[in-house]
This record gives structure tokens, sequence and C-alpha cells, in this order.
């Protein structure tokens, strides 16, 4: 019952660390500029082209994590 509580808090935890992937480095990767930034003049704010790969390598490990855990609960 642990691993699947665990499972389904990593597969959580991958799904906001792939969101955030998503809002703040895939969305905007065309308007990315040579020093990795992009203004987004409706909200003022202006995202950093080096924080994509650091939520993308979260949201894997997590989905990694949940599957190892998901596999060993059904493997008893």
């Amino acid at each position: 019952m642990l691993r699947a509580m665990l499972s389904l808090v990593c597969l959580a935890v991958s799904g906001f660390c792939a969101q955030l992937y998503y809002s703040h480095h895939f969305k905007w990767r065309d308007c990315f500029n040579e020093l990795g930034r992009c203004y987004d003049p409706e909200t003022g704010v202006v995202y950093l082209e080096q924080g994509g790969p650091v939520w993308l390598a979260l949201a894997i490990s997590a989905f990694a994590m949940a599957a190892y855990h998901a596999w060993r609960w059904t493997r008893r």
C-alpha cells in the first residue's frame, strides 16, 4: 500500500513539474533571445531558458520513480 501511495505522489509531482516546464519554457521556446531570456509584455514576466531543462529533468525523474514504484507494487 505504501508503494502505491508513493507512486501516486511521484506521479503528481511529475505532472506538476511537467506543467511548470510547459508554462515556463516550452510555450516560449521561439521567444528566447541570444541571452536566453524571453519577456512577456502582457504579464511583465521574464522567462529564462536555463530553467526549462531543470523542470524537464525533475518531471522525468519523478515519473521514473513513479513507474518504478508502480512496477514493484504490482510484482508482489
